[in-house]
């Protein structure tokens, strides 16, 4: 309950006060290509209940029907802005809407798509048994995820075989180690690694 109620404040003062940036964000993605600001997918959360994320667009429209991953500097579905945005994690920003709607929580494992989610064994499956989240241990561990992949012949495999399995280790360890004070850790650790 007292995680919530965090949520719920951190995430509404969050959208306050970085709204003169968001319409910034969202007149750019506009201008630099036809489509909308927001792109949502389905992804599972806590329970196996589905919802649908929210981020600022990066990609050209329809750019998910060619692909799932999105492989770094080489992929072609990016748009000028969307370099940016994905570079910074700035398209990540509108989840606040899912953490203040209750859909994911600002910490915990990051929510996936029901494709790689029914690869999961049933020890994997306990990381659905709390809220998904905006960072954790594994954001901070991949955050060049996508420079892997790209360099990567078969990024897909690559992505299940290998960090798809670390993630969900990492995840693992954040439901062992959960709690108030680990979450401001973690929350830290990302502004940290952003900012560097």
């Amino acid at each position: 309950m007292f995680k919530r109620l965090v949520d719920i404040f951190f995430s509404l003062v969050g959208l306050i006060i970085l709204l003169p940036f968001l319409i910034i964000i969202s007149l750019l993605i506009v201008i630099d290509s036809p489509g909308g600001i927001f792109y949502k997918q389905v992804r599972v959360g806590k329970g196996s209940k589905d919802f649908y994320l929210f981020k600022f667009r990066s990609m050209k429209i329809n750019a998910d029907k060619s692909g799932l991953l999105t492989v770094g500097g080489r992929d072609s579905r990016i748009t000028r802005m969307g370099y940016y945005i994905r570079k910074y994690k700035i398209d990540e920003l509108p989840q606040l809407l899912n953490v203040f709607y209750g859909d994911m929580s600002l910490v915990g494992p990051r929510p996936e798509v029901s494709k790689y989610v029914d690869m999961y064994t049933d020890e994997q499956k306990k990381v659905l048994s709390v809220k998904p989240g905006i960072t954790d241990y594994a954001s901070i561990e991949y955050s060049n995820e996508n420079e892997i992949l790209g360099k990567a012949e078969n990024p897909e495999a690559v992505y299940i075989q290998q960090i798809m399995p670390a993630k969900l280790i990492l995840n693992l360890k954040y439901i062992v180690d959960q709690g108030i004070v680990t979450d401001f850790k973690i929350i830290l650790k990302t502004i940290v690694k952003i900012l560097k």
